[in-house]
């Protein structure tokens, strides 16, 4: 085996073990957010607001955008394969926008996440989703880098680990959101 061949693989396995580690994190809050929604001061009557089912859409488009700049530079079409990475940047902010209004939305139906009028279901959702955006802005760090990399023409046929493992991070983290959500909006 290359020291390469050794490298590739060890960069992947990091990448899962992270991967791993943050799903146990959400399957502990969900966990809670189970045992917790038998208090007597749970709110069994909330819905998500519009804005998250919104995001939640646009973190799929962007999960397919990134697929597509992928594709593009394995066929070694350079521009197309910026172009895709520019429009996935751009949904990650309008994903962040749109949760931005969720809270929005949540804070006008008379909810809010502390004090005195807060209750222990607005305040699982602001974890939940505050945690899930702070692992976005690693992905989007991860976008700029991998447009950057793109941009310079780092990526290759046969270097192409970078976006690669880019893919794998954004698409996890798209799971991750779609998981939460619907875990949220499902479970009463």
């Amino acid at each position: 085996m290359t020291s390469k061949t050794i490298n590739i693989k060890a960069k992947k396995m990091m990448l899962l073990i992270g991967m791993v580690s943050m799903t146990m994190t959400f399957a502990g809050l969900t966990s809670a957010y189970v045992v917790s929604s038998s208090r007597s001061d749970w709110l069994s009557s909330f819905e998500m607001p519009l804005a998250f089912t919104i995001s939640t859409f646009i973190l799929i488009l962007s999960s397919i955008t990134f697929s597509i700049s992928k594709y593009f530079n394995s066929i070694d079409s350079l521009k197309k394969s910026v172009t895709f990475i520019v429009f996935t940047i751009l949904l990650a902010f309008a994903f962040i926008f749109y949760q931005l209004q969720g809270f929005g939305q949540i804070i006008d139906s008379g909810y809010y996440f502390t004090g005195a009028q807060s209750s222990i279901t607005t305040s699982f959702i602001y974890v939940l989703v505050m945690l899930h955006m702070a692992h976005l802005f690693a992905g989007i760090i991860v976008l700029f880098i991998v447009s950057f990399n793109l941009y310079k023409g780092k990526y290759s046929l046969s270097n192409t680990l970078g976006i690669e493992l880019g893919v794998t991070f954004w698409h996890f983290l798209d799971f991750l959101w779609c998981y939460l959500y619907l875990f949220v909006v499902l479970y009463k």
